[in-house]
């Protein structure tokens, strides 16, 4: 893009009456996902009754917006205009929508080190700056961004679902089982018993799952005691240091060295077959309605997901080296 270059490095052209709408455009394609060659782009009077501009202003941002290197497009006559080609990272950085922060898990695993590798990997494939905050706790990562600290969050299902409907946020997308974590187990102590009387078990206020899974698989037992996990530890470190017998929690996240010596014991089918999924599957969520502004739809519109998931599989088989 030649041109001399204004307050945050945009061309001036693009601080014009025209520009502002080139920039609102960017954002509308972006929002609609209609930034790939062979779409057609919305007609000039439907964008102009959208951004209250008029129909030459429009035509003058399509230009400024192909000057740009940021589309090139084709007038195929009644049928419409379409779109050769797209830049999204220009489109993106016109747009003004950006760096896009989320808040994950600690990358205590591979598998959480995996999805944070995919989702910047699908971000950078989608032009987006990107940025992650590591939070513990789902409802940490969920007031984050109710809050607008972050635009998204990545949390379980089962946490999703119980903590939608508590704060303005919903749900972006599933990306399905094993995403989130493998399974989870009950370790025990070594020379340990799970009949023993006053069984002292670890509770993590932090985590939505591990607190159910907790109260769900002890339920029946009223001499339990529950022992909460201090914050700077995680509860199969509680154990190793002697201060409870047993801890649910997720065994990706329990190194090989210190579950030796130690008992890994199944949930139980009936509670594996009800939660399994939920627990396993990472969920996005992001604010509702309007508080999301334009940067969700955008989201929506160019990053694939699938690329995620792919991008995370080649980690966790050593395919490809954490980065993010």
């Amino acid at each position: 893009m030649n041109g001399i270059h204004g307050p945050g490095g945009l061309d001036e052209r693009f601080l014009t009456r025209n520009g502002h709408a080139a920039r609102q455009l960017a954002a509308l394609l972006l929002r609609q996902g209609a930034d790939g060659a062979g779409a057609r782009l919305p007609r000039v009077r439907d964008v102009a009754e959208r951004l209250g501009v008029g129909n030459g202003t429009v035509q003058a941002a399509l230009r400024l917006l192909e000057e740009a290197g940021a589309i090139t497009t084709v007038a195929r006559g009644h049928l419409g205009t379409f779109l050769v080609g797209s830049d999204r990272a220009v489109l993106w950085r016109l747009s003004g929508l950006g760096t896009v922060p989320a808040a994950m898990p600690l990358p205590h695993s591979r598998r959480f080190e995996g999805l944070a590798t995919g989702l910047r990997t699908a971000f950078e494939e989608a032009g987006a700056p990107f940025s992650i905050t590591f939070l513990r706790g789902a409802a940490a990562r969920v007031a984050a961004v109710a809050e607008g600290r972050a635009e998204l969050a990545v949390l379980s299902r089962f946490a999703a679902d119980r903590l939608i409907g508590q704060q303005p946020v919903e749900l972006i997308a599933d990306l399905g089982p094993g995403s989130y974590a493998g399974e989870h187990g009950l370790l025990l102590r070594p020379g340990g018993t799970l009949g023993s009387p006053g069984l002292r078990v670890v509770v993590d206020d932090a985590s939505e799952d591990q607190r159910m899974l907790t109260d769900r698989l002890f339920a029946h037992r009223p001499d339990v005691e529950r022992v909460p996990c201090r914050p700077s530890l995680q509860p199969w470190e509680e154990l190793a240091r002697g201060r409870a017998d047993a801890a649910v929690w997720n065994l990706d996240e329990v190194p090989a060295q210190t579950a030796t010596g130690m008992q890994v014991l199944p949930l139980g089918d009936e509670l594996t077959r009800d939660l399994a999924v939920r627990h396993a599957s990472a969920a996005l969520i992001g604010r509702t309605g309007e508080a999301a502004g334009g940067v969700l739809a955008a989201v929506r519109g160019v990053v694939e997901l699938s690329t995620v998931t792919a991008v995370q599989g080649e980690v966790l088989r050593g395919e490809r080296v954490p980065a993010y």
